[in-house]
């Protein structure tokens, strides 16, 4: 597929890297020179200087052969701009980042599509969002829906008091399982359930469960899972802002930010939310404005380094449940090693928001995983595809790739290997890097 990217910025070139890896043919767009050399040494791509809003600049990226141009720059009026302009010099696909909210409702959405805008994504309220589905769920450091919540994958570390340590990964071919796990990450390395292999204390767990069993995967890793009532969110950032906006109502929210002409105008829209103008690496003042008594502590300052230092002090604080915005993806095994209970990364958000529009088969749904190289997906079997032609264990995945769940009409199941795929299935798949493109063919 050929790709186009507008903007080589942190996003632009984590895109490049992780689609021109998947041996797509990639062209970077953008004004700064300097940039495009970076990402030239970051990945195998094409760059191309100049304003991705003119008709010269991407005429000159080869917009008519483009199957997929993506556009995001720095500022929202240029990625609109842009993708308008790609979609009519015959990109097939367009798509643009935002941070707009006024632009995702449903009758505005209208509009971007007929100026030719096949998508929108705003990786901060996908964030937000994200961040809003953990604290309903703290004794994970990971969990998504699949299916329209069919099907669920949660990620944990096993505590001693897990009752899985010492029990084998593998799914027994057995009665029809509440779960399977699907990967297990043990000092650093991805480890798909094998013949031998063992749970022990220590190991990030991925499970796909179905949701009667949700509640039975939660108490799996040894943790309890908490009533959040009090919750300190540190950063006014879009994220932060959109944390404190949806559980204000539900929460006794604090939020904290150094600055005071952004604090004061926080005050005036967050109206249920206590802003704090402080310093959140000021221990004695967060101390001060009650961090210890915090159920939650979620950190989504600008910087990566000012998050994982705060939420380091909260969790030794007491804090129950530690969430922190991690940007450099450098430090996100640093930040989950020291005892971060869950990591979230704007990149990583919005490649799982635009992997599936790289794949040749109908993928609902995508999920990269902090942490981990892996993504989650979901397929619609087509009829006649090699899915439909034999057990799951004789379908030949690739080693790295293992189906984890089931939906068929009303009916859930977790895969288990005797187990045959049906026309029109949803099957929801953890594949590693170098598998995530050869598993669509399975059921295409």
């Amino acid at each position: 597929m050929k790709i186009v990217i507008a903007g080589a910025g942190e996003m632009g070139s984590h895109l490049a890297k992780m689609l021109s890896g998947n041996g797509h043919d990639i062209t970077v767009v953008d004004a700064d020179q300097k940039l495009l050399s970076d990402v030239e040494n970051l990945a195998d791509v094409i760059t191309v200087e100049g304003d991705s809003t003119t008709f010269a600049t991407l005429r000159k990226a080869s917009m008519r052969r483009c199957d997929l141009f993506i556009a995001v720059n720095h500022e929202e009026n240029d990625n609109v701009v842009a993708a308008m302009l790609a979609k009519k010099l015959g990109a097939k696909k367009s798509i643009a980042r935002i941070d707009n909210n006024e632009y995702l409702e449903p009758n505005n959405k209208e509009m971007f599509i007929d100026m030719g805008i096949d998508y929108l994504f705003y990786p901060e309220k996908v964030a937000a969002s994200e961040v809003i589905n953990l604290l309903g769920h703290t004794s994970t450091s990971e969990y998504v829906d699949f299916s329209s919540g069919k099907l669920s994958l949660a990620v944990f570390r096993l505590e001693p008091a897990s009752p899985l340590n010492g029990r084998p990964l593998e799914a027994s071919e057995g009665e029809q399982p509440d779960y399977r796990t699907v990967a297990v990450m043990r000092g650093g390395q991805t480890i798909i359930p094998r013949p031998g292999e063992r749970y022990a204390p220590g190991d990030v767990v991925y499970i796909i469960a179905r949701q009667d069993a949700v509640r039975e995967v939660m108490e799996l890793s040894g943790r309890t899972n908490i009533r959040i009532k009090n919750l300190m969110i540190l950063g006014g950032s879009r994220i932060g802002i959109g944390i404190a906006a949806e559980l204000q109502e539900e929460m006794n929210v604090k939020l904290v930010d150094y600055n005071a002409e952004k604090a004061y105008r926080l005050a005036e829209t967050l109206d249920k939310t206590l802003i704090i103008n402080e310093d959140g690496r000021n221990t004695e003042a967060m101390m001060e404005e009650g961090l210890s008594n915090m159920d939650a502590f979620v950190a989504v300052t600008g910087r990566s380094e000012t998050n994982i230092l705060a939420a380091m002090l909260a969790k030794r604080m007491g804090v129950k449940k530690v969430i922190a915005e991690v940007e450099n993806l450098n430090y996100i095994n640093l930040a989950e090693s020291i005892g971060i209970d869950t990591i979230i990364n704007k990149k990583l958000v919005t490649a799982s928001n635009i992997f599936r529009f790289t794949m040749s088969t109908d993928v609902q749904a995508i999920k990269c995983l902090t942490g981990s190289d892996a993504e989650v997906l979901e397929f619609i079997v087509k009829p006649n595809s090699p899915a439909t032609k034999a057990r799951i264990r004789d379908l030949g995945l690739p080693e790295d790739a293992i189906i984890g769940g089931i939906v068929r009409g009303d009916k859930v199941f977790i895969a288990v290997d005797n187990m045959e795929i049906a026309p029109y299935d949803r099957v929801v798949v953890f594949a590693m890097p170098a598998s995530v493109g050869k598993v669509g063919y399975f059921f295409n």
